[in-house]
């Protein structure tokens, strides 16, 4: 009997931590994909995690700022595919302990607020159509580029 292998998809969380209107962005550095761009506080979810857990997890490691459960919404979900395939989930912290800085410069070039009216253009663009869902109230979308 052959079996066969069955298809699989990554999973991502993503971060959108909002102060007054400003956003706080990321810029990817030697990472070997889309260095230079800017993106969310993010990662890939890990065996026997959570989205909540993983959430946290990443945003103490990149930001380094703490989050409870309860303080974090799911926002957005998105199938994305590329030249990988995704299933990411946005989350929005509702409150953080601690002020966000690059607590990865190994991989994070840059790290600040930017106006949520404007975003750097080289913002990744499925965190744009995430963050444009976001705003529309649309919990669930696909994208393939």
């Amino acid at each position: 009997m052959q079996t066969q292998t069955r298809h699989q998809v990554r999973v991502a969380v993503y971060l959108f931590l909002i102060e007054r209107n400003n956003l706080f962005l990321i810029k990817r550095y030697n990472t070997g994909w889309k260095d230079g761009d800017y993106t969310l506080p993010s990662g890939h979810l890990e065996k026997n995690e959570t989205i909540q857990s993983a959430m946290i997890r990443e945003a103490k490691e990149e930001v380094g700022v703490t989050i409870r459960k309860k303080d974090l919404t799911v926002a957005h979900v998105m199938h994305r595919v590329s030249d990988l395939e995704y299933i990411d989930f946005f989350l929005i912290a509702n409150k953080w302990i601690g002020i966000p800085y690059n607590a990865e410069p190994s991989k994070c070039s840059e790290a600040s607020w930017y106006s949520l009216s404007d975003l750097p253009t080289n913002t990744l663009k499925h965190i744009q159509v995430a963050l444009q869902n976001i705003r529309k109230k649309t919990l669930f979308c696909e994208l393939s580029f």
